[in-house]
């Protein structure tokens, strides 16, 4: 879940960003396809490498890697959507605070609209899944980077599975604003 510490973090990162030339304006259907191309290859490739563990061959980490880049691509296409580019400098958490500035209130929005039939608590439900979807991208990137350390195999097979499920909740609702 994004607490609101996070919220004002990235909302300060992105000013800085978007200061120092990391993000700008900018759009292209082009990449966009591309990126969108890619984040389903990829969360294909982790369903793939998926069904290939066995006790003799246990690639969790690159369930996890790829799961994780479905996510990071979707949202690169969503900020071209929105009109911004993501340079190449940290462009994994320039991507991660940008999805959480400009996409989390339309993330909401979209969901609004899905639960429009529901009762009073449609927008706080809402407003809290648009925040845990957002959060799983900033978990999957945390977790990729730590994942190779001393974790057992198992662990790793669970973690993993949570990433591909993430991933795909990601990238199908993410698709949404597309």
């Amino acid at each position: 879940m994004l607490d609101e510490k996070r919220i004002k973090e990235a909302e300060s990162n992105v000013r800085t960003y978007l200061l120092e030339g990391m993000l700008k304006k900018q759009t292209n259907q082009t990449a966009i396809e591309m990126y969108i191309e890619n984040a389903e290859l990829s969360l294909q490739t982790a369903q793939k490498i998926l069904t290939l563990e066995n006790v003799n061959y246990q690639p969790s980490l690159w369930i996890i890697v790829t799961s994780y880049y479905s996510m990071y691509y979707i949202s690169n296409a969503i900020l071209l959507k929105l009109g911004y580019k993501v340079g190449d400098k940290i462009s994994h958490k320039i991507t991660a605070d940008a999805i959480i500035v400009l996409a989390r209130n339309k993330l909401k929005a979209s969901l609004l609209e899905e639960y429009e039939s529901a009762k009073n608590d449609a927008l706080e439900l809402t407003s809290q899944r648009a925040d845990e979807l957002i959060s799983s991208l900033d978990q999957e990137r945390e977790k990729r980077s730590r994942f190779q350390y001393n974790m057992d195999n198992q662990a790793k097979r669970s973690k993993a599975i949570t990433s591909i499920e993430r991933a795909k909740e990601f990238v199908f609702e993410m698709k949404k604003l597309l």
